[in-house]
């Protein structure tokens, strides 16, 4: 039960967005979000809520965090929270009204919305929910006909790949049917169609984008090549995960090591903390975990904060990982200054059975919230409360 409210608590107080837990928000304006979906080929999610909805606030502590959610939502979507009663998100509400909150939207590159729904969902109804805009935005089945109909022009057959990609269905085999029936692969139009159907780093595709990548950036781009590498490892990533396969995992890992050697490191600590937290291997996760602090976040207020939510959420009752969280948290506490900080230390006091220590962190809380946010000051004082039972 401690730890149990614990948890509540802890989703209650603070509601960080993780990378690698639970849904992954974009913080870019809306420009730059529907850009980033033209070039992942991405339809955006956006949750539209209001500040003082508390059926958003349940999905934001109870749905969003999940990591369900988060590995279909972050494969498949560009995630985004708008407060729709902001000012500064004044034109995308005059643009895509909504009555109702939490009101859930997806809206496509061009802008236009494939699926809206009204209402919160827990992680099954979410994932169904987006499974259907997926499916609304699914024009694959257009090609597929004309496909198996016998249609093998090169250009239908490039943009049948291009749609079971943005539909989330596997496009190797035609794509490999295509690139097998070359001679030539070196051509402008070949080479376009290697990089749009590397969707694997553990693929022949792949491979053959890592040996025609100077060609292929020079006819389409370095973002472009950067993106679909990234995109390709992730996707091996996940096949690592769901089959408890730890040599995908080294692959993907190499794999990207290679290709952006930039971003290899962060690559490999996020990859080993998602593998080992799926596998149940607390030691490693929690090795993973520190070698991503003290290499990549090191004193990083808020990172060190959200790190802190991460571990803490995939083992909340490990001594080792809570002894580990107890350190960082008070490094970001110290540091930071945040009431938010103060109420995390406070949660891991807590769970590590610390009453006295939870109280002096929650009442730092309480002092520096003051009288600006009267909703968080009353979950405070419900924390303080509750360490008297």
């Amino acid at each position: 039960m401690k730890n149990l409210l614990f948890t509540v608590l802890l989703f209650l107080a603070i509601v960080p967005v993780v990378q690698g837990q639970g849904i992954e928000f974009f913080h870019g304006t809306w420009a730059e979000a529907l850009e980033k979906a033209k070039q992942e080929e991405k339809i955006i999610f956006i949750d539209a809520f209001a500040s003082w909805c508390g059926p958003c606030k349940r999905m934001a502590s109870q749905t969003f965090p999940d990591p369900e959610a988060g590995s279909f939502f972050n494969a498949n979507f560009i995630n985004m929270k708008i407060d729709m009663e902001k000012p500064e998100n004044e034109e995308f509400a005059g643009k895509y009204p909504v009555t109702s909150y939490p009101t859930l939207m997806f809206i496509d590159a061009t802008g236009k919305v494939v699926l809206k729904d009204v209402g919160a969902k827990n992680v099954e109804q979410l994932i169904q929910t987006g499974q259907k805009a997926l499916g609304k935005s699914d024009k694959s089945v257009d090609y597929e006909k004309k496909y198996n109909e016998g249609n093998r022009d090169p250009q239908l057959m490039y943009e049948y790949v291009r749609a079971l990609n943005a539909a989330g269905k596997s496009s190797l085999k035609i794509t490999n049917e295509y690139l097998n029936s070359q001679k030539d692969l070196s051509s402008e139009f070949n080479l376009k169609f290697i990089l749009e159907g590397a969707v694997d780093a553990d693929s022949r595709v792949f491979d053959l984008l890592m040996k025609y990548r100077k060609e292929i950036t020079k006819v389409t781009s370095e973002q472009a090549v950067a993106t679909r590498i990234e995109k390709a490892c992730r996707n091996t990533l996940r096949k690592a995960i769901e089959f408890k396969n730890e040599t995908l995992l080294s692959e993907t890992k190499a794999k990207m090591k290679s290709a952006l050697p930039d971003k290899a490191d962060n690559f490999e600590y996020n990859a080993d903390m998602d593998y080992y937290l799926a596998t149940k291997d607390i030691k490693r996760y929690l090795k993973a975990a520190q070698s991503l602090q003290k290499n990549e976040i090191k004193n990083n207020s808020a990172q060190l904060h959200d790190l802190v939510i991460r571990i803490t959420r995939a083992f909340p009752e490990d001594e080792n990982v809570l002894d580990q969280a107890e350190k960082w948290a008070k490094s970001a506490a110290e540091n930071g200054g945040l009431p938010e900080y103060y109420m995390t230390l406070a949660n891991v006091y807590k769970a590590q059975d610390k009453p006295d220590k939870a109280r002096t962190a929650a009442i730092k809380a309480k002092e520096l919230v003051g009288d600006k946010d009267p909703n968080f000051k009353m979950k405070i004082d419900f924390f303080i409360e509750s360490l008297q039972g």
